[in-house]
């Protein structure tokens, strides 16, 4: 997988998420040689996916055609998951690709840094004693020293930290302290191996008053920068809040859907360091951002003016002539950076412009190391040009003798290439390839840093010679195929592992000390596949046998293995992890198991991810057996409650519209059902009725915002959703009604129970409610007041009712012990005696 060039982004018409060759249009060529003569650059700077300002990036990348980036902090792996079940870090893998969509859109370029989204805070001060600061700075810096942008802009203000997520306000503080740090060279010296100190010339903030009437008192509004972004682009038939829109509707896990508007918008930007060239009208009057700031660059503005006002919209490849006279001129300049970036650019524009249809393509979506790999390549030139092709390679390391011939129109050349893949190939989402821990990935390759993804593990090299030119245009290997619905179909081409290890579960609780089945299945990524697998306990754990030899004779083949995985006395919490030596490997083990992420709208993901569970040997009991789960954006609750031994049904449209409801001990309605299902109006009458009659509901938590029902309608009496949150999962936890049936039976809930939760205690508290709920549970973040209206319960008809804030469904799977004594105690409510 590659970082998109620029050029590319402008390449709107390439079919799913940009995975096929790139095929321009004479519009968006023409654009991009537009953008050719440009020299500028600005890194937008913000927290998370979806923060970004789509507007400011559509307009600065298509309207003053500058290189721009979008450094986002986090992969936003601490959010919520309104398309599937994935939460955590494969939530983060979706949402790295959900940004790439966004910015194949808007025309951006996508950077993060290593720190981790473990969730919301309330000041940046919590932010930064959970991030290494040191560290992410670093990465800015970095990100800044790679792209060498002229203008820097936050999305946040560093001047008013505890105002909005704690996440948001640490962005800024970091982008603003590497404002100041990357033109040192005393500042992270390890990274001058590299690249050289940059100064960019002026950061701004994206002035924004968030739903406030008026910005802040410190805040000159007289001196704001007004930028007009409404600019309509007709070779893409659309304006810039329009591209905006399609861009920001890629944060599809977010539900974020956007409507572009045809209305003027501007928006604004203060000016907080850097040079400022007298009063500013435009974020980079003064600064030169044409060829003349290159030595020896200024002749190269009138050629490249010449042949944008020559271009002819029905015959591009006419401008080769000139392209190529460009090309030379850049080539003779001095090395450095806009040169190295340009001639990318430039020779990408010259394909296009000729025409050329350049794939390499796999029939296999990924292999291993030691498989041989063929290759299928294709060139075709569709210009009455002369092209010559010299050369294909692939990856560097296998070359095909071509000899030089000319590539008439519309012939196309065919070959088949084969190389044998090495260890050094494997691929992947490079972040998640290292143990890493709260707050921070592991990421010791200095030149991955900042990526949004790694570089592909398989490339092919095409020579061409053109007018006595020699250009080399790289493409990645792509899986190729024809779906008999969706038709063709490119998708990334992956080297992983060659065997894949995984626990049948994601998590096991044990209640007494009993010894449980554990089954390991193990998946050959390649042929003839042998060894030893044994599976490692916490201690006081035993699995018995201590390991089994596993033979699987071809790629693809499964088998299963049993262990019986005894728990101790007392209770615990802990990791097993499946671990496979294969034979004639005696210094590598094999843990992993092979994730697979599939959207429409993203390309597919395939991750390696550690192949354990968590265990944990709970002092539980449960009363009632069957259960209904009405699944709402998504979460893995009816697998926790299945593991400890309940009834889970899930229920489909037609038993929540008609079913027999009674037939369920409780129904557990899932994570943001009440935002997400264009149904609820029909089936909460029939879940409250099925309270009334003697039921147990319980709802887990949704945001005020979007609801599909009145918001006095969410429970059999009214209450008020709040953003009252509790971050910090140590929080002290109060038991306001210590003798409710829901914390003493059929488990006696304590102090106790409230000790390893993860991530938060809980989000989008109620604050308002009637007098039928009795809250059992106060927490309060440090230094806050208590909120109480984490957990409702009320008595309705012959049934109970609960809303619940608290975080069961991150707590559940991560098996925290106290989390399932008191959801056990919660669908147990109807057999309370």
């Amino acid at each position: 997988m590659r970082i998109l060039t620029l050029l590319s982004a402008l390449f709107l018409t390439a079919t799913l998420a940009g995975q096929a060759p790139d095929r321009p249009s004479s519009g968006e060529l023409h654009a991009a040689i537009q953008k050719l003569g440009v020299l500028g650059s600005a890194l937008y700077v913000a927290a998370h996916p979806d923060d970004e300002n789509t507007r400011m990036i559509a307009y600065l990348a298509n309207v003053e055609k500058v290189e721009t980036g979008y450094l986002s902090m986090t992969r936003g792996d601490g959010g919520q998951n309104l398309i599937a079940p994935d939460i955590s870090e494969l939530l983060g893998l979706t949402r790295t690709q959900e940004l790439l969509a966004a910015r194949r859109i808007d025309g951006g370029k996508q950077f993060f840094s290593r720190a981790n989204d473990f969730g919301y805070s309330k000041h940046p001060d919590e932010t930064f004693n959970i991030w290494d600061k040191r560290e992410v700075l670093a990465d800015a810096v970095w990100v800044i020293r790679q792209q060498r942008p002229d203008i820097m802009i936050l999305r946040f203000d560093p001047r008013a930290p505890g105002s909005t997520h704690g996440h948001h306000t640490a962005s800024a503080i970091i982008g603003m302290e590497a404002f100041d740090l990357a033109g040192d060279p005393s500042a992270f010296p390890e990274q001058l191996e590299y690249v050289e100190p940059w100064q960019p010339e002026r950061l701004f903030w994206n002035a924004y008053s968030w739903g406030r009437d008026t910005l802040p008192d410190y805040v000159d509004t007289s001196d704001l920068i007004t930028v007009d972004i409404g600019t309509y682009l007709p070779k893409l038939g659309e304006n810039v809040a329009e591209i905006a829109a399609r861009s920001r509707s890629q944060h599809k896990s977010q539900g974020f859907g956007s409507s572009g508007s045809r209305e003027r918008y501007t928006e604004r930007l203060e000016q907080i360091k850097g040079d400022s060239n007298g009063k500013q009208d435009h974020p980079f009057a003064g600064i030169t951002t044409d060829w003349s700031r290159v030595s020896g660059g200024a002749p190269i503005n009138a050629a490249l003016k010449q042949i944008e006002t020559d271009f002819d919209f029905d015959d591009p490849a006419a401008s080769v002539p000139g392209l190529l006279d460009v090309r030379r001129k850049i080539s003779v300049l001095e090395e450095g950076f806009w040169r190295k970036t340009k001639l990318a650019e430039l020779d990408d524009i010259i394909a296009g412009a000729l025409g050329l249809y350049l794939s390499a393509t796999v029939d296999t979506r990924m292999a291993a190391p030691g498989d041989t790999l063929a290759v299928k390549v294709e060139i075709t030139n569709r210009s009455d040009v002369r092209v010559d092709l010299d050369r294909i390679a692939i990856s560097g390391d296998t070359e095909m003798d071509v000899q030089k011939q000319p590539l008439n129109n519309g012939e196309p050349r065919f070959d088949t290439l084969r190389t044998v893949l090495h260890d050094k190939q494997l691929s992947g989402p490079y972040w998640l390839q290292e143990e890493w821990k709260l707050g921070m990935y592991s990421v010791a390759d200095q030149q991955l840093r900042g990526r949004a993804e790694g570089a592909d593990p398989v490339t092919v090299d095409f020579t061409i010679e053109v007018d006595g030119q020699s250009i080399i245009l790289n493409r990645p290997v792509r899986y190729h195929y024809t779906d008999p619905v969706a038709g063709e179909q490119f998708q990334p081409f992956e080297v992983m592992p060659p065997v894949f290890v995984e626990v049948g579960e994601t998590s096991y609780l044990f209640t007494n000390d009993e010894a449980e089945p554990v089954t390991v299945k193990v998946t050959a990524a390649t042929d003839n596949i042998a060894g030893n697998l044994s599976l490692a306990t916490p201690a006081g754990w035993k699995a018995e046998p201590a390991s089994q030899r596993i033979e699987l004779a071809r790629r693809g083949q499964e088998s299963f293995y049993t262990f019986h995985l005894s728990p101790p006395v007392e209770q615990s919490q802990g990791k097993i992890v499946p671990n496979l030596q294969l034979t004639g490997k005696p210094n590598v083990t094999y843990s992993r198991k092979l994730v697979t992420i599939d959207h429409p709208h993203i390309p597919t993901q395939l991750a390696d991810l550690n192949g354990g569970a968590s265990v944990a040997r709970v002092d539980l009991k449960t009363a009632g057996r069957s259960i209904g789960y009405l699944p709402g954006a998504g979460d893995a609750i009816p697998e926790a409650l299945t593991a400890i031994g309940l009834d889970v049904t899930i229920l489909t449209d037609a038993e929540a519209s008609i079913g027999k409801l009674s037939d369920y001990d409780a129904i557990v309605v899932g994570v943001r059902a009440y935002n997400t299902l264009s149904r609820m109006p029909v089936y909460q009458p029939r879940l409250l009725e099925y309270v009334k009659q003697g039921g147990t509901l319980i709802v887990q938590y949704n945001t005020n915002r979007g609801l599909r029902v009145k918001e006095s309608e969410l429970g059999p009496f009214p209450l008020e959703l709040s953003r009252d949150r509790v971050t910090v999962e140590e929080a002290p936890v109060k038991i306001l009604a210590p003798d409710h049936p829901a914390l003493n039976f059929p488990n006696k809930i304590t102090a106790a129970d409230f000790e390893g939760w993860v991530q938060e205690r809980g989000l989008y508290f109620p604050d308002k409610w009637a007098p039928e709920y009795t809250p059992l549970l106060g927490s309060s973040d440090p230094g806050e007041e208590e909120h109480d209206g984490g957990l409702l319960v009320a008595r309705y008809g012959s049934g109970h009712f609960v809303y619940t804030g608290y975080s069961f469904f991150r707590e559940l799977p991560a098996g925290v012990p106290g989390a399932y004594r008191l959801f056990a105690n919660l669908v147990a409510l109807g057999q309370t005696k």
